[in-house]
């Protein structure tokens, strides 16, 4: 595979692309504009773009089944395509208590997720199901009993959440789970972005399977990601500004909704195929990123498993 040689990316943001996922987008009719959520949509607009879940979803379809390509540029000026296979390592997803008239069927289900979305943890006992208070844990961290009600007056209701704790090799691809969790939990793949709060959000983990050409065995490319993503559309007008300086353009309408991960974790990182960029950039954006997903998670109160053993948080 030949690769432009001249282009300023380096490894990792190379990665970071090639693994953010662009959702076809749709309007929102300006009959529904005004009942938009206003501590969760301040600004007037006269268009509001959104996606659905199940474009999201689907953006991960192809990257399940066959990997996401990375080309990477090694030290001795070779190159190639590492592949990675995405899986859904943790999602929340906070709605209002007042669904939009477009969520009234799932409005039942989304009454009585607070009881039942214990069962999305994965690996876990029937006991430890019944040691949780109100179907949260607080031997897992996941949220505390007084905070709750903190977090449902301010973030919305919790439809749904998951946290994935058995091994690498126990799991199924990203779009096989959701479909298996969107038949007990269809907001899954019906709710918009627009119907969710600032506080939605997901971990991917990316985990590497196979280079072209074959043939080598790189360390530097056993490196494992963690991959922090938003879901509400509070967040679509926040442009993201690019570190590197390069300026690049915004998006246009219709575009698609671009989702870049806002926080970043790794294992196994070792040698400098992913710290090659000029003046210690690579470097330091790890860390900015590594840091973000730090703070988000203890904004939200969550104990996020495989965060914890990427950076080598053991708990007891």
């Amino acid at each position: 595979m030949i690769i432009n040689k001249g282009s300023i990316q380096s490894n990792l943001e190379c990665f970071l692309d090639c693994t953010t996922p662009i959702v076809p987008s749709q309007f929102l009719p300006k009959s529904e504009i005004r009942n938009l959520n206003r501590l969760w949509h301040p600004w007037e607009r006269e268009k509001v773009e959104y996606f659905t879940l199940a474009d999201l979803w689907n953006c991960y379809d192809e990257w399940s089944a066959y990997g996401a390509g990375v080309p990477i540029s090694l030290d001795n000026r070779d190159t190639l395509v590492q592949y990675y296979v995405p899986y859904l390592s943790a999602i929340q997803i906070f709605t209002s208590n007042s669904p939009l008239n477009g969520l009234r069927e799932e409005s039942d289900s989304v009454c009585e997720t607070r009881d039942s979305f214990s069962d999305s943890f994965s690996d876990e006992s029937e006991s430890e199901k019944l040691s949780r208070w109100d179907g949260c844990s607080s031997e897992e961290g996941v949220f505390e009993q007084e905070s709750l009600w903190h977090l449902n007056n301010r973030l919305g209701y919790l439809y749904f959440q998951h946290f994935d704790r058995s091994t690498p090799y126990g799991r199924v691809p990203l779009m096989d789970k959701i479909s298996g969790l969107a038949q007990r939990y269809p907001g899954l793949m019906s709710l918009r972005s627009v119907d969710l709060s600032p506080a939605s959000w997901m971990a991917v983990a990316w985990y590497p399977i196979y280079h072209i050409p074959m043939g080598r065995t790189i360390k530097d490319l056993s490196t494992c990601f963690l991959t922090y993503h938003t879901l509400s559309s509070s967040f679509q007008d926040m442009e993201l500004e690019d570190e590197t300086g390069s300026g690049e353009r915004k998006r246009k309408e219709g575009e698609g909704i671009s989702l870049p991960p806002f926080g970043l974790a790794t294992y196994k990182l070792q040698g400098n195929v992913w710290v090659s960029g000029k003046s210690g950039q690579d470097q330091e954006k790890l860390v900015s990123l590594l840091s973000v997903a730090d703070s988000w998670l203890k904004q939200l109160r969550v104990q996020h498993h495989d965060f914890n053993y990427f950076t080598g948080i053991r708990r007891g």
